[in-house]
């Protein structure tokens, strides 16, 4: 049969998310996936780059096995075993969802897909291989991609973007890195626990701008003690690329100068996913090139949602699972949805250190008018992260003074991509400072900064 109630199209942690609701909701739906199921996030980013940098988390703490007293022998990269590792993660979870298709009698067609025109109330779509399919929805989970800059043309070897900075045959000895946010900061930490010499562009004048301001300075402080040079405030001029390496014109602060370089990784955002896809045969209308929503994932033309990185930021691979969920719902019995609410999207960044946060930043509390207290507490105070060895970062939050709403928190350190879901929680169940100060954390944890910087905010921090 061709004849679905759903048809998703891309088989991200979007749309294959949406199928399996769907699904489970008794709606008959099939996934169109032009590549490889989980999308680009579990073929080409969110996994296989933490298999990466594990790798060199690991190299590194054998560098400094002495700092606990172990000895061995200095750590020799196996480079074409680390990549061979990485790709293995990834095909083991994309054969699961695989699995997870067949368990939920969802059909899966691996092409490319175009919307065509609705006639009876069912939409048609299109399949590059002469297939046609017919659904009374259809869910655009197509992602994005990553964004060019001008007169700036990735050839693969010299000029990469984040699929060959994952697949390196060589290291080279000296790497620039243009942009500075979460996938630029995450090779340049990888690269550089490799022994590589990494500069960092951005044109802001920070790195990690999504970033607190004061986290971004603490980043940058622990990355250019690591060695890694960073760039603030240049603008990227011509670039040009030989036998030799890549020399790129920085322009910033009234000179121009030449950085040269064995490669290069474009990492400055990433553009919809929207051409190709028969949009101009709908009601669908962007913005600035992405899909507008609404709090049901709705588009302008009905029976068509949109989710995750074509509908807009934060391009995080948690958005569209959940925005799958909702439209999943809207579909099956219309069921109003909320939206995601950006602020309670938590972003983490798994450099080292470790960056991750939710909620406002303290500029953007005040530029809300909120009246705040702002609570900190570093690691190096925390007892497990001493005995880790890691005690480099510090946990910050933010709570609004009036009524006791934690409006952020905002982390770097040892495991705080795994720390910040407690306030991710926090501030779903709305809960207060009287709520958190008044919570038993275990000890000894890394948990216990959370506490303490709670406590610290209205003057009350015990190890501090």
């Amino acid at each position: 049969m061709s004849s679905f109630d759903v048809v998703v199209i891309g088989g991200g942690p979007g749309g294959y998310v949406a199928a399996i609701r769907a699904s489970q909701l008794g709606l008959r739906a099939a996934v169109v996936e032009r590549e490889n199921m989980g999308g680009i996030c579990l073929n080409w980013g969110c996994i296989p780059t933490k298999a990466l940098l594990r790798s060199a988390e690991v190299k590194h703490m054998i560098d400094h096995a002495a700092d606990f007293g172990i000895k061995v022998g200095a750590a020799e990269v196996d480079l074409a075993a680390v990549v061979k590792r990485s790709r293995a993660v990834a095909r083991q979870l994309s054969s699961g969802i695989g699995h997870l298709m067949k368990k939920n009698k969802i059909e899966v067609f691996m092409a490319s897909a175009k919307l065509g025109k609705l006639s009876g109330g069912m939409r048609e779509v299109a399949l590059d291989d002469g297939t046609t399919l017919t659904a009374k929805n259809v869910v655009l989970a197509t992602g994005a991609k990553a964004r060019d800059l001008p007169g700036i043309t990735a050839d693969g070897e010299h000029i990469v973007t984040y699929r060959d900075a994952m697949t390196p045959k060589a290291m080279p000895k000296t790497l620039i890195v243009v942009g500075s946010g979460a996938i630029g900061i995450e090779f340049a930490s990888f690269y550089a626990d490799m022994g590589v010499e990494v500069t960092v562009l951005e044109a802001m004048d920070r790195i990690l701008p999504a970033e607190d301001h004061e986290i971004s300075a603490m980043a940058e402080k622990a990355f250019t003690k690591r060695g890694i040079t960073i760039r603030k405030g240049v603008k990227l001029g011509q670039v040009t690329a030989g036998k030799s390496g890549v020399t790129a014109s920085l322009e910033g602060g009234g000179t121009t100068e030449e950085l040269t370089a064995d490669r290069m990784i474009l990492a400055v955002g990433i553009t919809a996913n929207t051409d190709g896809i028969g949009l101009e045969n709908t009601k669908v209308k962007l913005d600035r090139g992405h899909v507008i929503t609404d709090g049901s994932m709705r588009t302008g033309e009905a029976g068509i949602y949109a989710i995750g990185d074509m509908s807009g930021a934060p391009w995080l691979a948690h958005k569209p699972s959940h925005e799958g969920i909702i439209a999943a719902e809207h579909i099956a019995r219309g069921a109003e949805g909320h939206g995601v609410e950006k602020t309670d999207v938590p972003g983490c960044t798994y450099c080292r250190p470790q960056v991750a946060s939710v909620g406002l930043t303290e500029q953007a509390a005040r530029d809300a008018g909120h009246d705040i207290k702002v609570g900190r507490f570093p690691f190096l105070a925390n007892g497990k992260a001493i005995a880790l060895g890691d005690d480099d970062g510090m946990i910050k939050t933010i709570f609004d003074a009036k009524t006791g709403a934690l409006l952020g928190a905002h982390m770097i350190g040892p495991e705080v991509t795994e720390l910040i879901q407690g306030y991710v929680i926090a501030r779903k169940l709305e809960t207060t400072e009287e709520d958190l100060m008044h919570t038993i954390f275990p000890h000894p944890t890394l948990s216990e900064a959370m506490h303490e910087s709670v406590l610290d905010a209205f003057g009350k921090a015990i190890h501090f």
